[in-house]
């Protein structure tokens, strides 16, 4: 058996494994690794959030994208996208890459790092999601005028990471293609360029 199993995986800056280590370690002493955060539309347009769960390891009860995580040591990314979207909101829909980012940030009130290469996946789904209680609190569908005035008007009621894609994506706005792969664009200023700017 692989002893890695299970561990998040360590990258350089070109997003290029170079190791592994265990959840904890890396967050404590804040290793770059890497991640994902999905962000699923419905038909109307509307962006589906979480609330996190009081009890995660860090923005436990803030509002956030409608799932993130890691993808582990052995395991691909595209298994890890489904399967952590059916464990905390209880449905499974296409994904497709939209964009990359790296970002850091702080958490002093539990002495956690969080410093990762995020690739940013869509997706389309008009259920009903089912929640996992322990990793999500309640949710909701916002539409991206309900979402750029409370980002605006109250940001600490969401976590850093999802303001980030927010902010880089111009509007929380569903894609206009979204049952096709979209093209990565890892530069903020052209990217910006090809979305709707944020509706205030």
């Amino acid at each position: 058996m692989n002893g890695s199993a299970g561990q998040l995986l360590l990258v350089d800056e070109n997003d290029r494994v170079v190791g592994h280590s265990e959840k904890g370690t890396v967050h404590r002493l804040g290793l770059l690794h890497r991640a994902f955060s999905i962000l699923v539309f419905d038909d109307a347009g509307r962006t589906l959030l979480q609330r996190r769960a009081p009890g995660k390891y860090h923005c436990g009860s803030l509002w956030t994208n409608t799932c993130c995580s890691h993808p582990l040591s052995g395991e691909t990314m595209a298994d890890a996208l489904q399967a952590r979207l059916s464990f905390e909101m209880g449905f499974a829909c296409p994904l497709f890459h939209h964009h990359t980012f790296t970002y850091r940030a702080d958490f002093p009130e539990t002495n956690l790092i969080e410093y990762e290469i995020d690739h940013v996946y869509t997706g389309r789904f008009n259920g009903v999601p089912h929640p996992n209680p322990e990793e999500v609190m309640e949710y909701r569908w916002v539409t991206p005028v309900e979402l750029g005035r409370e980002i605006r008007s109250k940001p600490e009621r969401f976590t850093p990471w999802f303001r980030l894609i927010v902010e880089r994506l111009g509007s929380c706005r569903k894609p206009e293609k979204i049952e096709r792969p979209m093209l990565t664009i890892a530069d903020t200023n052209i990217l910006v360029q090809l979305t709707s700017p944020l509706l205030i």
